[in-house]
């Protein structure tokens, strides 16, 4: 939904004098000066002593004509002549002071809008970055009760921690404020809950894109963040006060990704890709599984997606390359829990044979998806599609060892009990073998070999067969 109108072109009476034009659009300097000037009367000492109640409602709400042309700055704000011009007309200076003194939630979110417009372009990014002042107000907008400007100042961040010559300032701050934890952590478990009109789903998505961007840039902080909970004992009552709450990551962005999981798919990429770097470092693994509930929730939560909803027996193998990033990401946590020894007793025999079946037919739709195109008669845009291959081809891979490596994992906890009854219920039959054997060997030779003794004591056919069809086995009986 969009919540600022588009800028109505000039009509004739309000055509822009000559010099009056900003940079090489058609906007007004004159009229902009108007706008802004509007915004400092309206933060002026003497309009912001409030002395009764209706004043402080009164504070709340957004003169209809001034929103119409604050809105329309903020559309204007994505030229970068304009954007210049605001940052040389000191336009940062009284969005900070509107954000430090309004309380009307409309003013406060076009304001941090219009500087995440502005942000977008270097030069603009590096000035806004090295105010102090303004960067511990913006930040302090994350506190806010406001989805729409939670949404519009997760959306500056997000693109000042893109930016390599400023992103390190912003991850300090964030770090000097350990506030934050909580009111994104507050945002993932809670922001569904919100008793307003408005998509949840996006501010979710935003703030994990935010959360997945500092954990990529700073270990220390994603530490730091997973310590944040864990400090707190796993025993402690529930009856703690909502003042007293204790937040952790981890059930924290499993909420989050329940709530975008059906609605939207690059943002359930976000998150699972937030979980994926958790379990880069000890304390990651650990803070997933060492409390059985949260360990539990994880591994039920991926297991359902990877077995009930991704990549489906009667999917056409194509859609593999619409979720082949977020596969990647859920496999390669599952791989970690599925090896910690605090959780690989519990999914030891069930959980197995759905998970090779899984692993197995994604690994199948793989070999579809790579085989080449037989009529390329269309090569006008012959570089465009070879980049595109190799994107493709590059996610691919990362996916497919990722899934060899889970497969692996779980080949070598196979009893005699659980490959009899894959093979009965087909999660084991001779093509899935064959297809496994081909994706794993020869990396994991050892594995398939241990598997392969296994089966022929439960079905000495089949492994001679699959014997023959991999001569590089036959040595090994």
């Amino acid at each position: 939904m969009d919540r600022n109108p588009s800028p109505p072109p000039p009509s004739r009476t309000e055509e822009v004098a000559v010099g009056d034009c900003i940079g090489s659009t058609v906007y007004s300097k004159h009229w902009l000066f108007g706008v802004l000037s509007g915004l400092i009367q309206i933060v002026s000492p003497e309009n912001t002593k409030s002395s009764s109640d209706d004043d402080e409602e009164q504070q709340m709400e957004l003169d209809e004509e001034l929103e119409n042309e604050i809105c329309r700055v903020w559309d204007m704000s994505m030229d970068e002549d304009v954007a210049l011009f605001l940052q040389e007309f000191n336009a940062p200076d009284i969005f900070m002071g509107v954000l430090a003194k309004s309380k009307c939630p409309r003013l406060r979110e076009i304001c941090v809008g219009i500087l995440g417009n502005m942000s977008c372009f270097q030069e603009i990014c590096v000035s806004i970055s090295s105010d102090k002042n303004l960067g511990q107000v913006l930040l302090h907008c994350l506190y806010d009760s406001d989805p729409p400007t939670l949404l519009e100042t997760s959306r500056l961040l997000l693109t000042c921690l893109s930016q390599t010559e400023v992103a390190s300032v912003w991850v300090e701050r964030i770090r000097e404020n350990p506030a934050i934890y909580d009111s994104i952590c507050f945002i993932m478990s809670s922001s569904t809950n919100a008793s307003v009109l408005f998509p949840a789903v996006d501010l979710l998505v935003k703030v994990g894109e935010v959360v997945d961007k500092l954990f990529d840039l700073d270990e220390k902080l994603m530490l730091e963040w997973i310590r944040n909970g864990a400090a707190q004992p796993l025993d402690q009552p529930q009856e703690e006060s909502e003042e007293q709450r204790v937040f952790r990551i981890v059930p924290c962005v499993l909420e989050a990704a329940k709530q975008v999981r059906s609605e939207n798919l690059e943002g359930l990429d976000v998150y699972m890709r937030i979980l994926q770097l958790l379990t880069t470092v000890d304390d990651g693994i650990q803070a997933i599984v060492q409390c059985p509930d949260t360990g539990k929730d994880t591994w039920n939560l991926l297991f359902d997606l990877v077995c009930h909803e991704f990549c489906q027996s009667d999917d056409p193998p194509i859609i593999l390359q619409e979720q082949k990033t977020v596969l990647a990401s859920v496999f390669s946590v599952l791989s970690a829990v599925y090896a910690s020894q605090a959780e690989q007793q519990d999914l030891k025999g069930e959980k197995d044979l759905p998970l090779i079946d899984s692993l197995i037919r994604v690994l199948q739709n793989m070999e579809h998806c790579q085989k080449k195109p037989e009529d390329s008669s269309e090569s006008n845009t012959e570089e465009t599609k070879k980049s595109d291959l190799t994107q493709d081809d590059f996610h691919l891979k990362i996916l497919k060892d990722i899934s060899c490596e889970f497969l692996s994992n779980i080949f070598q906890t196979l009893t005699k009990d659980t490959v009899a009854k894959g093979l009965k219920e087909g999660q084991l039959s001779k093509q899935k073998c064959s297809c496994a054997f081909q994706n794993l060997l020869p990396f994991y030779s050892p594995v398939v070999e241990d598997f392969l003794k296994i089966l022929h004591e439960v079905d000495k056919t089949l492994a001679g067969d699959l014997k023959e069809s991999f001569p590089s086995l036959k040595v090994q009986t």
